[in-house]
């Protein structure tokens, strides 16, 4: 009772929740479409490209507003990803690779422009590395507002662009054969998904942030074969997932945010493989005891 006292009265504690839960349920409606199709490495490459977006825009501006920082990460991000594409439409070099490619070298300039800022003379740069693995206890109510704000404005977008991003997601082909633009759809969806991950470096930071985007699908694809109601609990699941971590996290002096974050959203993963009805362990193993015991049935009859 005192926990849920404190969710809603302690101002630190119900921010942070507030800016988690609304983190999680944006990355985990958009994040279905990338473990539909088989993209989840996309969001760990744009959570890394992310990084020297970051620190180009403190070193542009000399500021640490969030807002400037969120529009160079997604600059960043969105930068790397259309290598990605043109990488994988322009050579012979598989997806997966492409995103490898992209990942290390982005990371790797940002973890050198990081440590060429840290060495600067001024204090202002202080901080920076917190991106690194998030801090959602520094979120302030106009880092909710601006999640909450722009997140809604991806999932309109998302409601909006519906029908095409089903047809990309499961027959692209046939869209391309209806005359659609196919790659402009795919570019379109990708940009959505560099917004949903960008809102959530502050919180989870960059190591960890493509779990928020795959875990919380992971685990709503085990309960439904339906895209809609996929969507919807993935976004709830990614909402449990941040409003949970954070509850329990601040149950203890020194348990980060961020990580436990994801080790939420790990745990409804490990559960929905185990539990849920249509595929999950635990039911696969009912089936064949009863098919087996059907056989034995079938056997024993003269």
């Amino acid at each position: 009772m005192e926990l849920l006292h404190a969710l809603f009265f302690d101002y630190t504690l119900r921010t942070v929740a507030l800016g988690a839960g609304a983190l999680g349920a944006v990355a985990g409606a958009l994040g279905s479409f990338a473990v539909l199709r088989r993209q989840s490495l996309l969001g760990d490459a744009i959570s890394h490209a992310a990084l020297p977006g970051i620190v180009l825009a403190f070193m542009l501006t000399g500021s640490r507003a969030t807002p400037v920082l969120v529009l160079g990460a997604a600059l960043a991000g969105w930068v790397g990803t259309l290598f990605v594409l043109a990488i994988v439409r322009r050579s012979r070099i598989p997806e997966d690779a492409a995103l490898g490619i992209v990942l290390s070298v982005f990371f790797g300039l940002g973890l050198v422009l990081l440590t060429f800022v840290q060495r600067s003379p001024t204090a202002a740069q202080a901080g920076l590395e917190t991106f690194l693995f998030g801090q959602a206890a520094t979120l302030l109510e106009q880092d909710v507002l601006l999640i909450a704000g722009v997140g809604s404005i991806a999932l309109v977008a998302l409601a909006l662009g519906w029908k095409e991003f089903k047809l990309l997601s499961f027959d692209p082909d046939f869209g391309r054969s209806m005359g659609l633009p196919m790659t402009r759809i795919d570019v379109a969806l990708t940009t959505l998904l560099v917004v949903a991950i960008v809102l959530g470096l502050q919180t989870v930071g960059v190591v960890l942030m493509s779990a928020m985007v795959v875990a919380p699908a992971a685990a709503a694809r085990q309960w439904t074969d339906s895209l809609g109601l996929m969507v919807v609990l993935a976004g709830a699941l990614g909402a449990g997932a941040g409003v949970a971590g954070t509850l329990v996290s601040s149950m203890g002096r020194g348990i980060p945010t961020g990580p436990t974050i994801v080790l939420a959203a790990s745990i409804f993963v490990g559960v929905s493989l185990l539990v849920a009805p249509g595929r999950g362990l635990v039911a696969g193993r009912l089936r064949l005891r009863r098919v087996r015991q059907q056989v034995r049935e079938g056997e024993s009859e003269p």
